[in-house]
């Protein structure tokens, strides 16, 4: 399973007529599945990302990217594994879907542009020096979910499994090499986060776009994919602070409507779904993928993951 995150950009503003993404929302649009009733968490970016790998909820500090690192200051557990506070860094009892992987025999990569150094991290407690993008290194912690876990950060997994995103090419080449479960971050230029990129180049969602047409085709040529892959193409947040309709899933739809792509064998391309997802929505697809406890907000009575809507190669 491949997962690729890019940046701030509403569900209109890709799949509407006159996208700037033409290779996304025509080219893989036409070999997958739509999904128009999908839906980021919260605003800003570090929420959406952590969501997706740990079913937590935002948190004032999330909400607010984590510009510094700080620990999270539990006060409390609630329903769903949710914990109560505020913070950053969650503590080691904060499950991820990628211990339940290790735990469970499989593995796992996140590819993080420009990162370099593996499991590249602010000191805990320092202010994070990558919120602005830096010619040469264009990495966002904020976009790199599994270092705001100590549960991963304390173990090698981070050192052996949070890689650059130079490693996907190697990992690509055999079913043997390639994880379970790939999640990819692109630079703050390449996920179309910055217009105009730091190096002057254009940058948004034509960036975004561009970079897609380079890399989606050597995922969808891999022998791992072929055999029983599945990529999901999607967006953290909505442009501004636009927000879905109240009450629609659990764990709520507060940051905005922006859509997903999920390519497969098991798909029909050209397709869609109106079925309404979320973040969590996603965790609990890759969670029942593997067969898979659902965390947090994925296990939550009434949540969607993706079913014969998704995978209707048969129909």
């Amino acid at each position: 399973m491949f997962v690729i995150n890019l940046e701030n950009k509403g569900y209109y503003k890709v799949w509407g007529e006159g996208s700037e993404a033409t290779y996304l929302s025509q080219t893989l649009r036409s070999q997958g599945v739509l999904l128009s009733d999908y839906y980021g968490i919260a605003h800003n970016s570090n929420p959406n990302y952590l969501a997706q790998i740990s079913g937590q909820a935002s948190n004032e500090m999330t909400r607010a990217d984590c510009t510094t690192y700080d620990p999270f200051q539990q006060t409390g557990t609630a329903a769903l594994g949710q914990v109560e506070g505020t913070g950053c860094v969650y503590p080691a009892s904060v499950p991820t879907v990628a211990g339940q992987l290790s735990t469970a025999g499989k593995t796992w990569k996140g590819y993080m542009e420009d990162m370099g150094t593996p499991c590249r991290h602010p000191d805990l407690g320092a202010k994070d020096t990558s919120q602005s993008a830096q010619v040469g290194d264009q990495y966002a912690t904020r976009h790199n979910p599994f270092v705001y876990f100590e549960s991963i950060t304390s173990s090698a997994d981070c050192q052996r499994n949070v890689v650059d995103f130079s490693e996907l090419a190697h990992d690509l080449q055999s079913v043997a090499t390639t994880p379970n479960l790939s999640y990819i971050s692109p630079n703050l230029c390449n996920d179309g986060h910055d217009e105009p990129c730091v190096d002057g180049s254009a940058g948004g969602l034509a960036a975004a776009d561009a970079w897609l047409s380079r890399q989606v085709p050597a995922i969808l040529a891999s022998p791992a994919f072929k055999q029983d892959g599945m990529l999901v193409i999607t967006f953290d947040e909505s442009e501004g602070k636009t927000t879905g309709p109240s009450g629609l899933l659990p764990g709520g739809t507060a940051g905005g409507k922006i859509g997903a792509l999920v390519i497969s064998p098991l798909t029909k391309g050209g397709t869609t779904s109106d079925r309404a997802y979320n973040h969590f929505s996603l965790l609990a697809s890759i969670e029942d993928a593997f067969s898979l406890p659902r965390l947090g907000y994925a296990g939550a009575p009434g949540l969607n993951s993706f079913g014969a809507d998704v995978f209707n190669a048969g129909s």
